[in-house]
């Protein structure tokens, strides 16, 4: 707890005011409540009014998380530069690779004494190896070992962390936290909806995310006459260059292969209305929020063997891990659970207990409220 009279200023940078609101939110409502003078520096699209009506100071600031034009972005670096010298604030606290490149540079520039650079995943970069990517990857790892050797590292699964040594960031320097958290109170169990059991993909509509593989393990399940809705919850996000063309999306809704929903704001209500969550990432995820609010709702999972998702769900227990990219692994997953409802209550209670156990907001806040404490706060 930060004394009366001592407000430590502690800025939040994220590219999209979005994300903020989904994954930080409710972590810098907290420090506001500990005593902290918390500001969100981001691009500001649909979110600004919730990040005010919080009683945050909102600091809007342009930038694209996938701009790649050397000049627009030394510009970035240096009005952010800038704007920390101009606040001076004690702590900064970056999320994702962008603002932690770019930020950790800004605030060294500006001498700001403690930085949290929380790394939620390796994301597209990483786990592409086509195109741009190819590329840059070197350029990016090379600059991330070099940023992060001072200050504050988080991660929120092993694989990140041992990544990150092997890149020369000191293992002192590393914090894992075991994603943003979920709240226990708002995601809750509920009994499975009646009708034909409905399979729902949570998540942003990137190739990356698995789409491809859900659509085909979806028209391989219809075409066999198995009984099942197959749903995505989420929208192409145009500025990731994994997006699903919008286009490609409606043409599966038309053939009948899927429903979109779209983004929907209401997730408990979406989950109550499923039976299994299933997400085929080979993303790079850091701890998808989306398997824990699953879990937490008490649903059964199936997902990937891959970093972040496997820190979630354990095989047979809470739900099923397949390869990535395995279709066929994943159809034969999915049949197991939509022919099983016992088996979907027994992995779904197992869910909810690892949820309650690992990955609650409550204890995600304290442990991040600890950081900015060890980091000199």
């Amino acid at each position: 707890m930060v004394k009366d009279g001592s407000r430590k200023k502690l800025f939040f940078y994220v590219t999209e005011d979005w994300y903020f609101v989904s994954h930080r939110l409710p972590l810098a409502v907290a420090a506001c409540e500990a005593g902290y003078d918390v500001s969100v520096i981001t691009r500001v699209s649909e979110c600004g009014d919730a990040i005010r009506n919080a009683g945050l100071r909102l600091i809007p600031f342009e930038n694209s998380r996938s701009g790649m034009n050397p000049i627009v972005e030394l510009w970035t670096l240096a009005r952010l530069a800038a704007l920390y010298m101009r606040e001076r604030p004690d702590i900064v606290h970056h999320v994702a690779i962008k603002p932690v490149l770019y930020g950790s540079i800004a605030a060294r520039l500006a001498r700001v004494p403690h930085r949290v650079n929380a790394l939620a995943g390796l994301g597209w970069l990483f786990a592409s190896s086509a195109g741009l990517a190819r590329w840059i990857k070197p350029a990016v790892r090379v600059a991330l070992g070099q940023v992060l050797r001072s200050g504050i590292t988080l991660v929120q699964n092993p694989d990140d962390q041992r990544v990150l040594i092997k890149l020369g960031v000191p293992e002192a320097g590393i914090r894992r936290i075991a994603g943003s958290g979920v709240d226990l109170e708002q995601f809750v169990p509920q009994p499975e909806p009646v009708g034909k059991p409905t399979v729902i993909l949570p998540a942003r509509l990137l190739w990356d995310k698995g789409v491809g593989e859900f659509v085909e393990a979806a028209r391989r399940i219809r075409n066999r006459g198995i009984p099942a809705r197959f749903v995505l919850i989420g929208a192409p996000d145009e500025a990731n260059p994994s997006s699903v063309p919008s286009a490609q999306v409606e043409t599966w809704v038309r053939e009948g292969v899927v429903e979109c929903r779209g983004w929907v704001n209401n997730m408990p209500e979406a989950l109550a209305q499923s039976h299994i969550v299933c997400l085929p990432s080979y993303y790079g995820e850091g701890i998808p929020k989306s398997l824990i609010e699953a879990a937490a709702a008490g649903r059964p999972i199936v997902t990937t063997d891959m970093p972040g998702c496997r820190e979630i769900v354990r095989h047979d227990d809470n739900g099923m891990l397949v390869p990535p990219r395995d279709v066929e692994r994943l159809v034969a997953s999915l049949i197991r659970l939509i022919g099983d409802s016992g088996l979907r209550r027994r992995m779904g209670v197992s869910g909810r207990a690892r949820a309650e156990r690992e990955f609650g907001l409550r204890q995600v806040i304290r442990e991040t409220l600890a950081l900015y404490a060890e980091d000199g706060s």
